[in-house]
């Protein structure tokens, strides 16, 4: 079928929208008319051509939308239903079989390689004589959100309530999932416990909206915007600290009396980590969700009196059970997302990516409906 989509062509270069020719859902796969989709940091990293990721390339992964059709192997999904798609597993591994799909042994081929897991591609441009001419990577994170229908497939599409509001939830399915999964699912954070979260990012804001709603007794954030540090004092935070100005770390142990039992890094940042570290109490426990700096090291005496520090990958969360939860609390009031989210045209999707890079907006979402797709 034909479908409009924002082509990455080169690295940091304005998206290319263009028509291109999506294939029909094979046995296991949903084809999706986008509603929304919002726009994360790791679109933001493939488009410049960091990671494994090969351009051109379709990009998006936090869609919202309705099913338009299904393979004959789908059985728990059907035309009509509202979704919201997430990252993509195969299923079949040990990490899968154990129930951990996010650290699935192919997830790289499964979210980065532009194609399916078999190899084959499921985008081609318009007209093209060649195959090699007509070949556009796609199936990011299993869907390549910023187009008007994507294919996605059973394991990584939830189907949510009808009477939530899908462009709004797009980022459940990455971004506010891996925040708020880190409290709720990694940390397990029980009530009354202490959190700092560096960097008031959409994870950053998913975590710290979770933090709160567990009844976390001091939650903490640390960035360096200004009014982000605000918008998080009114969401909940009970501390805020701008990390130009003080010491991190020193300030927290000050604040606290002994450190914070929890402390999620999304800032990816080797100095960070350091405060990080140094911010705990006995048995803490320091939760890593950037890539950051690989050099960065932590002395084996740091961790001495019981912390640790681990990398976490989606929250550790199961999207068909997680995310209906996340929009149970949406819906109590507990997570405000709306809060984060500023709409843009689909046709506006440079304008989008300017803003966060900037950051003047923490959630940008694209809405299909506002460009007549």
């Amino acid at each position: 079928m034909r479908i409009r989509a924002a082509v990455a062509e080169e690295a940091s270069k304005p998206f290319v929208i263009k028509e291109l020719d999506l294939d029909e859902p094979r046995a296991d796969e949903v084809l999706v008319k986008l509603v929304a989709t919002g726009i994360c940091q790791t679109d933001a990293h493939a488009w410049h051509g960091h990671g494994p990721a090969s351009l051109p390339i379709v990009l998006g992964h936090e869609g919202s939308g309705i099913v338009e059709r299904v393979g004959p192997g789908v059985t728990d999904l059907q035309p009509g239903d509202h979704v919201v798609l997430s990252y993509q597993s195969c299923g079949r591994c040990a990490q899968c079989l154990r129930g951990q799909p996010a650290y699935c042994d192919r997830a790289v081929d499964a979210n980065f390689s532009g194609a399916r897991l078999d190899g084959t591609r499921g985008l081609r441009r318009v007209g093209a004589e060649g195959a090699g001419d007509a070949e556009v990577n796609g199936h990011f994170f299993g869907q390549s959100s910023f187009a008007t229908y994507a294919l996605a497939t059973a394991r990584n599409t939830v189907k949510v309530p009808d009477d939530a509001p899908l462009e709004l939830l797009g980022p459940l399915g990455c971004g506010l999932q891996t925040g708020a999964g880190a409290v709720l699912n990694s940390f397990q954070v029980p009530a009354g416990a202490s959190v700092a979260v560096f960097g008031a990012g959409a994870v950053g804001f998913g975590a710290l909206m979770a933090a709160v709603a567990t009844g976390a007794g001091t939650v903490i954030a640390v960035d360096v915007n200004q009014q982000r540090l605000t918008l998080a004092e009114e969401m909940g935070a009970t501390h805020t600290l701008d990390a130009r100005q003080v010491d991190v770390a020193a300030e927290i142990k000050r604040l606290t009396g002994r450190g914070v039992d929890f402390v999620l890094d999304t800032t990816g940042r080797a100095d960070m980590l350091n405060h990080a570290v140094a911010s705990l109490a006995p048995m803490g426990q320091v939760g890593l969700v950037a890539g950051g700096n690989r050099d960065a090291t932590v002395p084996a005496a740091k961790l001495a009196l019981g912390m640790s520090v681990r990398g976490i990958v989606q929250g550790d969360s199961i999207p068909q059970l997680f995310i209906p939860k996340l929009i149970k609390l949406y819906q109590s009031g507990r997570f405000p997302i709306d809060r984060l989210v500023r709409f843009y045209k689909f046709d506006e999707i440079d304008e989008a990516f300017a803003a966060a890079a900037h950051g003047d907006v923490i959630k940008p979402v694209l809405r299909f409906a506002d460009s007549g797709n």
